[in-house]
């Protein structure tokens, strides 16, 4: 650790900069990794429920099993049951804005996370940067002859920063394109669920058992 908080110092500001930014970085992997684990759900397992429960006509029940269980997916379905008995336009447009109000909670960080990939190695670059222009006005400094082990320590120091920024940006780039993969299977999942709960519901004339339950309107 000692080696590490070294390092940092040699670095300069910006590889401190730098380092900040990986903290953060690391924050908002491991909240969206916790976050798309506890939303995860296994889809097909939760239609053969979920339709069971409508096939006995229990609709109530269908919509206490959704509000109970986490995830996008399933408060498509909920707001879907919810405009059950309104005809398939009603269940769509209730479907999609689900959709919209769940899309924010998903995407939550990843521009931020975004960000620090891009702009993490361009710091390292500026802080490479700085170090070769001071390294130089020592050379400048020090006349003609510049022993080697002088001139590798600056260079060394200097090329630290590009390091430090690389070694945030890649991971961080790469989580963010697993997220953004991660989003785009659970809207095809809403998707094909939506259409399937849908589908259903148009075969089999449902109806909201209780008015209250009405005033509640689709989660989000």
């Amino acid at each position: 650790m000692s080696v590490f908080f070294e390092l940092l110092v040699k670095g300069g500001p910006i590889t401190w900069m730098i380092f900040t930014l990986g903290l953060a970085s690391l924050i908002m992997i491991v909240e969206r990794s916790l976050h798309f684990h506890r939303v995860q759900i296994n889809v097909p397992e939760f239609m053969r429920g979920l339709t069971n429960i409508l096939k006995r006509n229990n609709v109530m029940e269908a919509i206490s099993i959704c509000d109970e269980t986490p995830g996008p997916v399933v408060q498509a379905l909920r707001a879907a049951i919810m405009r059950c008995d309104r005809g398939e336009k009603a269940m769509k447009q209730a479907v999609e804005e689900a959709g919209l109000a769940e899309l924010p909670r998903l995407e939550k960080s990843l521009k931020a996370l975004s960000t620090i990939a891009y702009i993490a190695p361009l710091l390292g670059l500026l802080g490479t940067v700085i170090g070769m222009i001071t390294l130089f006005q020592s050379m400048e400094q020090l006349g003609t002859f510049v022993d080697t082990k002088t001139l590798a320590a600056g260079i060394w120091q200097a090329l630290l920063s590009t390091a430090a920024g690389l070694t945030v940006a890649i991971p961080s780039h790469g989580f963010y394109n697993y997220f953004i993969g991660r989003i785009d299977n659970i809207i095809i999942e809403m998707e094909k669920a939506s259409s399937e709960i849908i589908y259903f519901l148009m075969e089999n004339e449902l109806h909201i058992e209780a008015v209250e339950s009405e005033k509640n309107g689709i989660k989000s």
